[in-house]
């Protein structure tokens, strides 16, 4: 398959999404935030993303390796490069992992927490995302998003709504990402996608897919119609073009004004 990619921050802060492709794998993080709270790390969430992409794609040069031993392995190997850190802290560097590996056939997925892979077939797009999450704290998250984005009040609803989805993260009754314990990979979605009646298949972040999903400004049909014709840092500036129109989050209530998004396009022959 042919892959595109684009990942572009969401402010002025470092990127926290991470993209990669070969012809047979594409893989979208997309790290959590730490809204500034104590994570028992002293690298970060960008230098976790990058350690667990590039061992992710290692662990998974191996064509017929099913998806969740590639990430379970990863996972391992990436808490084993430092030690020294608390990776029992709660928030631990983390991030969502979204997979989609073509073989002779078929495709492929794995999907941990809510950025999603979308397949574009003849007549339906078919999306596949975890949203566990979504559940967990409803209370604070409607809370937060009573506050305009980026105000004191907003800030302090959000740390208060992160710490307590922390407890989650993780365990049985929670929700699950990517983060210290090669177990999170045994919680993702998995499955396969005959090749057969597959036009082009998108692997996004969220803050790509909420121009479909939450923003509800475009369709699937549109956002693969942008991709097509303006390319994935089109699809991307398209988000960007709409969130700039609702700043502090009046119209769509929303964690950031802006959130990093990734996209990778990847088209059959």
């Amino acid at each position: 398959m042919r892959v595109s990619i684009a990942t572009a921050p969401g402010g002025s802060n470092p990127n926290e999404d991470w993209v990669a492709a070969t012809p047979t794998l594409a893989v979208v993080l997309d790290g959590l935030s730490t809204v500034g709270l104590d994570t028992g790390c002293r690298h970060g969430v960008p230098w976790y993303v990058s350690q667990l992409g590039g061992h992710l794609m290692a662990a998974l040069v191996e064509s017929g390796r099913p998806l969740t031993d590639g990430l379970a392995e990863a996972l391992e190997r990436v808490a084993a490069l430092h030690p020294e850190c608390d990776l029992g802290n709660p928030g631990t560097p983390s991030a969502t992992v979204s997979i989609l590996r073509a073989g002779d056939d078929r495709f492929d997925y794995l999907v941990l927490a809510d950025s999603p892979i979308v397949f574009e077939q003849a007549d339906r797009y078919q999306v596949v995302t975890d949203l566990r999450v979504d559940a967990m704290v409803p209370e604070l998250r409607a809370e937060t998003e009573r506050f305009a984005t980026g105000t004191p009040e907003h800030t302090e609803a959000l740390r208060r709504m992160v710490v307590a989805q922390r407890l989650t993260r993780n365990t049985v009754d929670g929700y699950w990402v990517a983060a210290s314990n090669g177990e999170a990979a045994h919680h993702a979605l998995t499955g396969a996608m005959p090749l057969a009646g597959v036009r082009s298949v998108a692997v996004l972040s969220d803050g790509t897919s909420r121009l479909v999903t939450e923003y509800r400004t475009a369709s699937w049909a549109d956002a693969f119609a942008m991709l097509r014709g303006s390319g994935t840092d089109g699809l991307i500036a398209e988000v960007r073009r709409i969130e700039a129109t609702d700043p502090n989050g009046h119209r769509w209530p929303r964690f950031k004004s802006g959130d990093d998004a990734t996209v990778a396009f990847c088209q059959l022959p």
